[in-house]
């Protein structure tokens, strides 16, 4: 890494001895014109991400100390597109799990989905109103386990309804998390995402509200409330500025990697 000074969002020097095997091999494996010189050191597109990720600014706003912001949004691209980025937010969320005394795999997890407002940039074909909050935007539908770490996510126009979104969910964690027999969501969920989950043999429960005036944490729920507010401290979340939605579920994936720790 250069001998720049370092930003708070930096990646550590333990999160980047875990996360460094990950890229080495995805630069050794990199085949065809260009790939032969390699100029930027992985360390620090990695930090530039994260300093997009956390700012909120503009790539083309990086600091001159990064490498050109083109070249960072390439990497970006490309670690989206390969599944490089998930397979490192997937790596320190399971580190994070045995961490806290638990297995890699859960067997019980949350659902929920948080509408956000879009930036000019967005389509208009992306986005939609959401009735209910009132906003026009996109929706990111998301399950964690019950640490509230990230284990599907899903980003649809705001209009999407949450029992569609979470239908699509429930197929991807069956998919990627077989051992998961227990979702716990909202009443804001039809009585259709409990058939399609028993048919996936999972347990969709629903946590009814307290009567209780005044704030309430929820049984079970709070922890992916809690998730929604740990993304929202990375100010690129705070609204969605990303042209295309695969972009924003990876957005997501950097902030859970930042958060997370081994």
């Amino acid at each position: 890494m250069s001998a720049r000074r370092p930003y708070r969002s930096d990646v550590s020097d333990a999160r980047w001895a875990l996360i460094e095997p990950v890229f080495t091999a995805w630069r050794a494996g990199r085949t065809g014109p260009g790939t032969a010189a390699r100029v930027h050191d992985l360390r620090e597109i990695v930090n530039a991400i994260l300093y997009v990720n956390r700012t909120g600014i503009p790539w083309e706003y990086l600091p001159h100390d990064f490498p050109p912001y083109k070249t960072v949004y390439d990497y970006y691209a490309k670690w989206e597109a390969d599944g490089t980025t998930q397979q490192v937010h997937d790596l320190l969320r399971d580190k994070t799990r045995r961490a806290h005394g638990r297995s890699p795999e859960p067997t019980a997890a949350v659902v929920d989905a948080q509408s956000v407002k879009t930036s000019a940039n967005v389509a208009e074909t992306d986005q939609g109103i959401d009735a209910g909050k009132k906003i026009k935007g996109r929706k990111r539908h998301v399950i964690t386990d019950t640490l509230g770490l990230v284990l599907a996510v899903l980003v649809t126009a705001a209009n999407v309804h949450d029992t569609t979104g979470g239908k699509l969910l429930l197929d991807d964690l069956a998919a990627a998390h077989p051992s998961v027999t227990k979702v716990w969501a909202d009443g804001g969920y039809q009585n259709i995402i409990f058939h399609h989950g028993a048919g996936l043999g999972i347990d969709v429960e629903v946590v009814q509200r307290s009567q209780a005036r005044g704030f309430e944490p929820l049984p079970k729920r709070w922890v992916i409330e809690r998730t929604f507010g740990w993304l929202m401290q990375h100010r690129r979340l705070a609204r969605d500025y990303e042209a295309l939605p695969q972009r924003s579920r990876t957005m997501i994936h950097w902030a859970m990697a930042n958060k997370t720790r081994h």
